[in-house]
């Protein structure tokens, strides 16, 4: 027999003076009911209530053992309610990892908004081009970019968002040094290396003949934002993502290169959280949210309009 139950047809039965009103509250016959007080005895190896034909009392172990008793069942109700709770009103500590400069530019206006129409929820957002173990670190959600795409794992990924990478350069820096016409160009052009990311290795994932241009630049920088203004200030080419640079192309403050020869490769987003079952409300409302928001908001160029703007 399950002796969680049998504590809860004891408890009622104490409360009740009887096993048929227990068995009512419990959904169960009362011999069950009575099945149940004796598992229970037999467990502790005590007589917990004494029995007449006119009604049923505890004995002093009994007493005792339903005032403790009464206490952890409480406890428990309550903690069952409050996960009930949380598996449908969104709320408690929500921690989120997103991508650095996507984050500035696009999650924290969104997660603003979220925090504003659920003040339940307390959200905990790291901001870090690192990829974090969500279940090993404590996190709930991470929003994460990848051009390989995601590792398959136990983890659910839902794609938001499509951005692009594009090979790009300030009107300032052309201007000056003019624009490579070619792959093989590229070799007298300043280009920025990210951090444990050579340039070459990025360009030829574009296209893989490039792969045997030898690309060079003075400039190592581990943020993307930070790529931003070296690009902005004309000092250097760089391969950025359109989640990053979209503004800056719509406004012409920087001008994709070589379109035809080094196609953008997709950049597709994902918000990536541990599983479907048993979804806690913060996560689910929060994942829906993101979105949405992504869905309905155009927050670059689309592939199109990156052509269109290019220098051929």
């Amino acid at each position: 027999m399950d002796t969680l139950v049998s504590m809860k047809v004891f408890r009622h039965v104490v409360e009740v003076g009887s096993f048929v009103g227990a068995s009512e509250k419990m959904d169960m016959s009362a011999a069950m009911a009575s099945k149940h007080v004796m598992h229970l005895e037999q467990q502790l190896g005590a007589r917990l209530l004494n029995r007449t034909t006119r009604r049923v009392a505890p004995t002093e172990a009994g007493r005792e053992y339903y005032e403790r008793l009464s206490q952890v069942l409480s406890e428990l109700d309550e903690a069952e309610q409050a996960v009930g709770a949380a598996s449908v009103v969104p709320q408690g500590r929500l921690r989120v990892s997103s991508l650095s400069a996507f984050g500035l530019r696009h999650v924290m206006s969104a997660v603003a908004d979220y925090a504003t129409q659920h003040p339940q929820v307390t959200v905990d957002i790291t901001l870090s081009d690192r990829v974090v173990e969500l279940i090993d670190e404590g996190f709930d959600v991470a929003i994460r970019a990848s051009p390989s795409g995601l590792k398959s794992s136990s983890l659910i990924a839902r794609q938001v968002a499509t951005a692009h990478l594009v090979l790009c350069a300030s009107p300032e820096y052309i201007e000056r040094h003019g624009a490579p016409k070619s792959a093989a160009d590229l070799t007298r052009h300043n280009i920025i290396q990210y951090s444990g990311v050579s340039a070459l290795e990025l360009v030829a994932g574009a296209n893989a003949e490039s792969g045997r241009v030898k690309l060079s630049g003075n400039l190592i920088v581990n943020h993307l934002e930070a790529q931003r203004v070296v690009v902005l200030q004309g000092a250097a080419l760089a391969l950025l993502g359109t989640e990053v640079i979209g503004d800056d192309l719509a406004a012409g403050r920087v001008v994709p290169l070589l379109i035809d020869e080094l196609p953008p490769r997709e950049l597709p987003i994902h918000v990536v959280y541990a599983s479907r079952r048993h979804l806690s409300a913060k996560v689910r409302s929060f994942v829906d949210f993101i979105a949405e928001r992504f869905s309905s908001e155009p927050l670059w160029p689309t592939l199109e309009q990156i052509k269109a703007l290019a220098l051929r």
